[in-house]
């Protein structure tokens, strides 16, 4: 895994994977020719949207989601499922003489407080995050590429670590399982964090030496003062009136900026363009809710950053070319140094570890210097989410205790009957589990987090291929490995869109195999070669013959995840 894509100041085009959305920042053009023919590529994986779905699809606060006419299917499926569980109760009562036996609660409370320690251990032990990050942005490390080094030692040794204390403990595969999975949380939240601010050290430097340049370049513009009066008045005969006039920066301003600022009449008049733009445009968002992170905002407002202008998007208008195409640059540069929702937070301002610990709190595996974010906190929903978490808990502990360990496979048994006995538990428990960790622990730390953008997964049960599954159902983890693994590769390594997805599918084939080798003791890469399977998969997917075809891809979709869950517990478990 390589670092975050170099700064957006390239002489090397970036090609964005085939279902990325480009960043590219409004008003710039994606490659611009700036002075002394250097390229200018516009990065094409920040997060610099605002427009965000304010409740996940399951989520009852979802309005698009409250007039679905499947929404009955809902409420039919936990209704059906709780009779099944009072019916498997009462079965149960009727025959031992209680509900059940709680023997794998036993189990996955063993050593339980050990187990606490070592977590909590593993999660402060990313606090050292912020004085690496320190050291790289006063220049004590290079980020390129020693700082690279270092950080994947660093985590590489806490993965070893992590691992080595979980067989030294002989845990069961509850706990072992937990704490490796969440070691590789901790690692892809080091890994983004350290590559973000470490990028952004070197986009710093690129814009101070950019800003010399557009400064001596407005020397024979007679001046820094002069250059922006010329400006102001190109726009002034190409658009509305823009008050002159350059106010000198204010006093709390960081020492060695390289953001300027102008009057707020100028912010105001230049602004009302960009919100005349928006409104336009937001007649034909639908219901998409947009933010401005610090509320939420109703499909019809516009989220129009208020801070001033900076200089160089003034110089932007500016007669000469030269200067023009220099503060274009400078612009961009500034931008990816500033937070991508509202801009009032500026690297390396960032770095403390106050945001750092808000940073580990909110659901996202990706690093951004702002998130969307709402106004409150909402004790009913976060009261909501976790009535929804121990009640879902409870279903999915009588499916695993009552249908899944009795029936757990060995050699003797039938491979047909155990493949049959285990499909539909299995199938029901991926359910659940999927539903307690995305809609209620993840909503929960997001409310908990102020973290407005709930969008944890799509609508991945109506997949019609398995790259389509990997993109919906997981999207933290799919915009982690889309930006630092995917998008880092083609940059760093010059690699190509096919060998960038081989590199993605091997190490998330390689980590899930390492969770399977920990939680049963055994090396099979049973599911590695499933994993590095779905590539010619896809391939075969994206025929038109067969593209065409929604319904068949579907079926294929759902037959394949009901086979693949008893499969691989057949394969480990028996042999």
């Amino acid at each position: 895994m390589s670092a975050r894509p170099p700064a957006s100041h390239s002489t090397t085009q970036t090609v964005p994977p085939p279902d990325a959305v480009s960043a590219a920042r409004p008003g710039v053009a994606p490659n611009t020719v700036a002075a002394e023919g250097t390229l200018y590529v516009s990065q094409p994986f920040r997060s610099s949207s605002n427009k965000m779905r304010a409740a996940s699809l399951f989520d009852i606060s979802n309005e698009s989601s409250g007039t679905n006419e499947f929404r009955g299917f809902f409420s039919l499926f936990w209704i059906s499922l709780f009779l099944f569980a009072v019916s498997t109760y009462v079965r149960s009562v009727e025959t031992n003489g209680y509900p059940l036996n709680f023997e794998f609660a036993s189990m996955i409370s063993r050593d339980a407080i050990t187990l606490a320690l070592s977590d909590a251990v593993l999660v402060l032990n990313t606090g050292l995050c912020v004085p690496f990050a320190k050291a790289v942005a006063n220049g004590w490390i290079r980020y390129q590429w020693t700082g690279v080094v270092l950080q994947h030692l660093w985590q590489s040794a806490v993965l070893a670590t992590a691992v080595t204390w979980t067989f030294n403990r002989h845990w069961p595969w509850v706990q072992s399982g937990f704490l490796t999975l969440h070691s590789f949380v901790m690692m892809m939240k080091m890994h983004s964090y350290l590559a973000t601010n470490g990028e952004l050290a070197d986009t710093n430097k690129k814009a101070e030496k950019v800003l010399t340049q557009l400064k001596q370049a407005t020397e024979a513009e007679g001046g820094w003062d002069a250059a922006l009066r010329t400006a102001e008045d190109a726009m002034l005969q190409h658009d509305s009136p823009v008050p002159q006039g350059t106010p000198n920066a204010p006093e709390n301003a960081p020492e060695g900026s390289t953001t300027s600022y102008v009057d707020a009449r100028t912010a105001v008049t230049l602004r009302q363009r960009l919100a005349a733009r928006a409104a336009a445009g937001a007649k034909a968002e639908g219901s998409a809710v947009k933010t401005t992170g610090t509320r939420v905002l109703s499909p019809s407002a516009t989220a129009i950053p208020t801070h001033p202008p900076t200089p160089s998007e003034i110089l932007v208008h500016h007669p000469s070319p030269k200067i023009s195409d220099l503060a274009k640059v400078l612009s961009d540069l500034e931008r990816d140094l500033t937070g991508p929702v509202e801009g009032r937070v500026r690297w390396p301002a960032n770095i403390t570890f106050k945001d750092f610990a808000w940073y580990q709190l909110t659901p996202t595996l990706v690093y951004e210097l702002e998130y969307p974010r709402t106004d409150s906190i909402r004790p009913l929903y976060v009261f909501e989410k976790s009535v929804a978490f121990f009640g879902t808990f409870a279903l999915l502990y009588t499916i695993v205790e009552t249908f899944i360990i009795p029936l757990t496979p060995t050699k003797e048994q039938s491979f047909a009957r155990s493949l049959l006995d285990l499909a539909m538990p299995f199938m029901i428990s991926y359910l659940l589990l999927f539903y307690i960790i995305f809609e209620c622990i993840c909503n929960g730390f997001a409310e908990l987090s102020y973290f407005a953008d709930r969008q944890f997964y799509d609508d991945w049960w109506n997949s019609t291929s398995w790259d389509e599954f990997s993109r919906k159902w997981n999207r933290p983890v799919h915009t982690f490995l889309l930006r630092h693994v995917y998008a880092s590769t083609m940059s760093s390594y010059k690699l190509t869109k096919q060998s960038a997805m081989f590199v993605t599918f091997l190490l998330s084939a390689a980590a899930h195999e390492l969770v399977m080798a920990i939680v049963t003791k055994k090396i099979r890469f049973y599911l590695f070669v499933m994993q590095i399977a779905q590539i010619p998969l896809i391939a075969i997917g994206r025929i038109p013959a067969i593209r065409r075809n929604k319904l068949m891809g579907n079926i294929v979709f759902w037959l394949g995840l009901y086979a693949g869950f008893p499969l691989l517990c057949v394969a480990y478990c028996a042999y």
